[in-house]
């Protein structure tokens, strides 16, 4: 793997009895903003799973900073940030208690990254309501505010804006740009658009 190479897939395969999703896909993402974009069904929530080692790829290798997710699944786990905005797990936790709970699995945990996100996304209000109580947007809110500030080498975020206000999508954008320079990181953002004044360093297209 190239030393400017973060994240390394090589040949995956994934399929539901259903339908195929990736036939012998591969990437290699230098640090830096990546964009999946794609129509609806066409993969990347299912992507991300694959990546953040939730769904067993039938074939390939996922490789991060020289960690194969196949030979060291814990090591690889903790270099990762993925959290399914989707997923109802985390219902009964505060936004306090959870956001508390995440410097202890991060060694490059940013406190004071994670100020300014609360303050960026408008979230002191929030933080002690737990998560069922919370709306799309807020919830999205508050994920991706632990994502950013956690400084996880792979750091993958599933459709951002979704129920966010203007001013915490202009701010989102702000923010990705902020860790875009950050090295050693890769941070991937399925969405079925660019968002505008994003520096994208890598595009990858899926078909579905």
């Amino acid at each position: 793997m190239s030393e400017n190479v973060v994240l390394q897939v090589e040949g995956l395969c994934f399929a539901y009895p259903e339908c195929g999703v990736l036939n012998q896909w591969s990437v290699a993402l230098p640090a830096g903003l990546a964009l999946v974009r794609g129509d609806e069904s066409s993969g990347k929530t299912t992507l991300l799973r694959l990546l953040a080692g939730e769904l067993t790829a039938q074939a390939g290798r996922i490789t991060l900073q020289g960690v194969r997710l196949s030979d060291a699944p814990k090591a690889f786990a903790y270099m990762v940030f993925w959290v399914d905005p989707r997923a109802g797990d985390m219902d009964k936790l505060t936004a306090r208690g959870w956001l508390d709970s995440l410097p202890a699995h991060y060694p490059l945990w940013d406190a004071a990254a994670l100020a300014t996100h609360i303050e960026g996304f408008t979230l002191h209000e929030h933080l002690d309501k737990p998560f069922y109580a919370l709306s799309t947007g807020s919830k999205r809110k508050v994920l991706m505010a632990g994502a950013l500030a956690s400084g996880a080498p792979l750091t993958l975020i599933d459709e951002p804006v979704g129920g966010l206000d203007k001013p915490s999508a202009t701010y989102l954008g702000r923010a990705l740009a902020q860790v875009a320079g950050q090295p050693g990181r890769v941070v991937v953002v399925a969405h079925y658009e660019a968002l505008p004044s994003v520096p994208w360093g890598t595009v990858v297209e899926l078909n579905g």
